[in-house]
C-alpha cells in the first residue's frame, strides 16, 4: 500500500529519541516545583537548581512501565471508553474564551454555554468522553469556575470526561469529587473515571501547577495526557525535526515524572505543536506543517508504543466556513487515518482556540461520522460479492428495483447534516446553507436534550461539596 504522506523510518525516530536524549540528558527540565524536585531526587535524578537531568536508561526504565492501552470507567458503564493500540475517542472542543454565533459574531463565554457543551456531549453518537473547559465561563469567579464546570461534567452526562491541572485547587478538588462519584478513594485508584490533560511550558519546563497535577493524578492512577504545544519559531525552533526532538524531550520528561510517582500509570503522549504565523505569531493550527507534525507525533507515539493524543477539526477560521472545514477535515482525516487514540478538539473549534461555535460543532460531529464509516471495512467474500445478483441482471436489466438493492440500501450513509437534494429541491426548502441548518438543528437537539440519571445521594452530595468550596473559595 502506498501513503503519500512522509512516513519517518526507524532510523529517522531513532535519530529525534536519541536527540531528546541528548536534551534530557545534558540540558535537562525545569520543574518549577520542590515537591516534585524532590521525587526525582529520591529516586536519584541528578538535579541543579529547578533542573532535572534524565539519563537513556531512566528514560528507558519509565518507558517499560506504562500500559499501551487502558480503559476509563464512566458513570454509565455503556459509556466506558478504551483508549491505545486500535481503540481511539474523540472529545470535544476546550478553552475558548469566546462563543461565535451563527451570523458570525463573537460574544463572551457563559457557564450557561458550558451546560449546553455537557448537553451536546451527552446526546452525541460521536463524542466519547465530555471535555474540560470546553468553553470559559466568563460570568462565574475565575477561583470557582472548575468546580461549575466539574459539578456538570458528572450531573449532566454520564460518559467518562476529563479531569484539571488547571491549578493546584482545582486538582485536589477534581479528585474529591472523582472520589465521591465512584462510592470512594480506593475505588477510584482501582477505576480511573478521567484523563487529565497536563500540558509542558515550551521550550523545556513544567509549571508547579502542571507538575504537581502529574503526581496527584498518577498517585490516583487517572490517566494522563502529557502534552505540549510547541509553536515552530517561537517558544520551538522553526526547523520541525528541531521541533519534534524540543517537543520529544517535554513529552518524555512528563511521563517519566508519572512512573516514578505510580509505575504503571496510563500516560497519553500528545502534542497540538504548529507553526507560528510570522506575522501575527499566532498559531497557525490549519497550516500544512501542523498536518506533518500530527502525523510525526502519531508515528512517535508508535514508537515509544503509547496511545497518542492529537488535535482534531483545529482551524485557523473564525466561522464555519470553506476554510473551517478544510483545514479542520485535512488535520482530523490525518489524525483518525494515521491511528491516534486521543482525539481532542474534534468538535467546536475555532479561530485557533479564541473562540468555538456551536454550529461548527454539529458539523464536525457529521464529518466525525462520515470518517468513522469511511475507516468501516468491507466484508469482501463470496456472498457479498453476490456474483449471480450481477449475471441475473446482466446488460439489459437494472438493480434500482433489484430485491438486493431493497434489502440492503439502507447500509448507504446517509448524511444529517449535508445536503444531497438537487438544486431545485434545496432552492424550493429556502437555498439555505450549511450554517443555518445547523443552528435549527441545534435548537431540536438541546430541546430534546434529557438529564441522565443519577443517584440523587451523589447528586446533593457534589451540590454541597461545590457550594461548600465556593463559600471557602470567595471568603
Amino acid at each position: 500500500m502506498t501513503d503519500r504522506m512522509q512516513v519517518l523510518s526507524n532510523g529517522e525516530l531513532s535519530l529525534i529519541h536519541d536527540t531528546s536524549v541528548e536534551i534530557l540528558a545534558e540540558t535537562g527540565m525545569k520543574f518549577n516545583s520542590d515537591m516534585v524536585l524532590d521525587i526525582f531526587q529520591e529516586h536519584g535524578f541528578r538535579t541543579d537548581g529547578t533542573r532535572v537531568f534524565i539519563t537513556a536508561k531512566e528514560l528507558r526504565s519509565a518507558l517499560e512501565t506504562v500500559p499501551s492501552r487502558f480503559t476509563i470507567h464512566a458513570r454509565n458503564p455503556a459509556n466506558n471508553v478504551t483508549i491505545g493500540e486500535d481503540d481511539f475517542v474523540f472529545l470535544p472542543t476546550g478553552g475558548a474564551p469566546n462563543v461565535v454565533t451563527a451570523d458570525g459574531e463573537m460574544r463572551p463565554a457563559t457557564l450557561e454555554d458550558y451546560h449546553n457543551c455537557c448537553r451536546l456531549v451527552q446526546t452525541s453518537d460521536q463524542l466519547d468522553m465530555n471535555g474540560m473547559l470546553m468553553v470559559q465561563p466568563t460570568d462565574v469567579p475565575a477561583q470557582i469556575a472548575h468546580l461549575d464546570m466539574l459539578y456538570a461534567d458528572m450531573v449532566y452526562c454520564d460518559k467518562t470526561y476529563l479531569g484539571t491541572a488547571m491549578s493546584r485547587q482545582a486538582t485536589s478538588d477534581c479528585l474529591e469529587m472523582a472520589a465521591m462519584g465512584c462510592d470512594g478513594v480506593d475505588n477510584l485508584q482501582n477505576n480511573p473515571v478521567m484523563a487529565t490533560i497536563v500540558h509542558a511550558m515550551s521550550p523545556l519546563k513544567y509549571s508547579a501547577d502542571e507538575a504537581e497535577a502529574i503526581v496527584s493524578m498518577a498517585r490516583m492512577r487517572q490517566p494522563l495526557v502529557i502534552t505540549n504545544m510547541v509553536m515552530a519559531g517561537t517558544s520551538g525552533p522553526i526547523s520541525l525535526p528541531g521541533l519534534l526532538a524540543l517537543a520529544n524531550a517535554e513529552i518524555l520528561a512528563g511521563l517519566v515524572l508519572a512512573q516514578l510517582v505510580s509505575p504503571g500509570t496510563p500516560v497519553v503522549y500528545g502534542s497540538v505543536s504548529a507553526p507560528a504565523d510570522m506575522r501575527t505569531i499566532v498559531s497557525a493550527v490549519g497550516a500544512p506543517e501542523a498536518v506533518a507534525l500530527a502525523s510525526a507525533i502519531i508515528q512517535l507515539a508508535r514508537f515509544y508504543k503509547l496511545p497518542c493524543r492529537t488535535g482534531g477539526m483545529l482551524t485557523n477560521a473564525h466561522c464555519l466556513d470553506a476554510q473551517a472545514a478544510a483545514e479542520g477535515t485535512l488535520m482530523m482525516t490525518t489524525a483518525v487515518r494515521n491511528g491516534a487514540n486521543f482525539i481532542f478538539q474534534a468538535c467546536g473549534q475555532l479561530g485557533s482556540y479564541v473562540s468555538m461555535s456551536f454550529e461548527k460543532w454539529l458539523f464536525d460531529e457529521e464529518v466525525c461520522r462520515t470518517l468513522r464509516r469511511t475507516l468501516t471495512a468491507m466484508d469482501v467474500t463470496v456472498e457479498s460479492i453476490d456474483v449471480e445478483t450481477i449475471k441475473s441482471v446482466g446488460s439489459d436489466g437494472n438493480y434500482l428495483t433489484h430485491e438486493t438493492t431493497f434489502k440492503h440500501c439502507r447500509r448507504l450513509y446517509q448524511p444529517r447534516l449535508f445536503t444531497r437534494d438537487d438544486h431545485q429541491k434545496w432552492y424550493q426548502k429556502g437555498a439555505r446553507n450549511v450554517t443555518a441548518v445547523a443552528a435549527e438543528m441545534l435548537t431540536k437537539r438541546l430541546e430534546a436534550y434529557e438529564k441522565p440519571p443519577i443517584d440523587e445521594g451523589l447528586e446533593k452530595a457534589l451540590q454541597e461539596y461545590m457550594d461548600r468550596k465556593k463559600e471557602q473559595l470567595l471568603a
